[in-house]
């Protein structure tokens, strides 16, 4: 990492918003490294950190036009980077509420036991199982083999961006089958039991 003079640094962002391709790697060259840490100090999550800097300077070559009316470039990266950082967080802190969830529930409901198998490992194959097939495979390369997502990306030929929509929209619509199914075979358990008591009195 080096600093750039404010003097080469305006002349720098006007080369890159004409879309010369070496200016930008200067600039990705002069700040990758201190954003890095930087964003390491926000998310704690060596991967998520890598993955918001490469976000942020794919979105800063595709709006590059824009870095005319920018008069001081450091602050302008570091600002849209935190944002995106704790964007990225969010969505994070949503997924894993989603999860903790869908562990919860067999924890919280009453499952009926069926043949000695838990009911709630029965629903749960089933929603694995009536996902889209791309969802599917990028769910149970997360879940079961613990890849992370640049490697499912790889694996399967996917940008880690879509990896980790798939992996949001999976994990949302597991919970939401689970869910809906216990419901329903709690409140006929309750039924069941409520019905033999009232034959026992």
């Amino acid at each position: 990492m080096f600093d750039i003079a404010p003097l080469n640094e305006r002349e720098l962002l006007i080369q890159v918003a004409s879309g010369n391709e070496h200016a930008f790697r200067q600039l990705f060259i002069a700040y990758h490294q201190q954003l890095g840490v930087h964003m390491l100090r926000i998310t704690n999550i060596p991967e998520l950190a890598e993955e918001v800097v490469q976000d942020v300077f794919v979105k800063i070559w595709l709006t590059r036009e824009t870095l005319v009316g920018v008069d001081n470039f450091k602050a302008y990266l570091f600002v849209i980077s935190k944002n995106h950082a704790l964007n990225c967080l969010k969505k994070l802190a949503k997924e894993r509420v989603l999860i903790k969830q869908l562990e919860d529930s067999r924890a919280d409901a009453v499952v009926p036991e069926v043949g000695g198998t838990n009911m709630y490992y029965n629903l749960l194959d089933e929603a694995i199982d009536q996902l889209p097939p791309q969802q599917q495979k990028v769910y149970l390369l997360s879940r079961h083999s613990r890849l992370k997502y640049t490697e499912i990306a790889d694996q399967l030929e996917l940008s880690r961006e879509t990896v980790k929509k798939y992996l949001q929209m999976a994990t949302a619509s597991i919970t939401e089958y689970v869910h809906e199914h216990l419901e329903v075979m709690a409140l006929l358990l309750i039924a069941v039991k409520s019905f033999l008591i009232f034959f026992k009195n």
